[in-house]
């Protein structure tokens, strides 16, 4: 009998969900957890942010370009930052719950 998906991320480490989710970013710890709706939503607001900074920063001067990408990069820390801190507390929260 196959787990569900709460025992699947119960066992998983939250450590490891949250360092997948910092480093390579962009939702990768949801992978390891399985969880392919927050994966999908993390990886569909990451490319509006990309289509969004790509759409604005049309005919940016130079100064104004390193400040978009900026602004990009920061944008993208943040999400990865949110989504750490959601598979670790998603991940407690599982294990408590057990």
């Amino acid at each position: 009998m196959a787990p569900s998906e709460r025992e699947i991320l119960a066992a998983s480490a939250g450590w490891v969900a949250v360092t997948l989710n910092v480093v390579p970013g962009l939702g990768a710890g949801y992978l390891y957890q399985r969880r392919w709706k927050a994966y999908w939503i993390t990886s569909a607001l990451a490319t509006t942010w990309f289509v969004l900074g790509a759409v604005l920063g049309q005919g940016a001067e130079a100064g104004e370009d390193i400040q978009n990408q900026l602004i990009g990069l920061l944008g993208l820390v943040a999400l990865a930052a949110g989504t750490a801190v959601e598979a670790g507390l998603a991940a407690k929260k599982s294990r408590e719950q057990n």
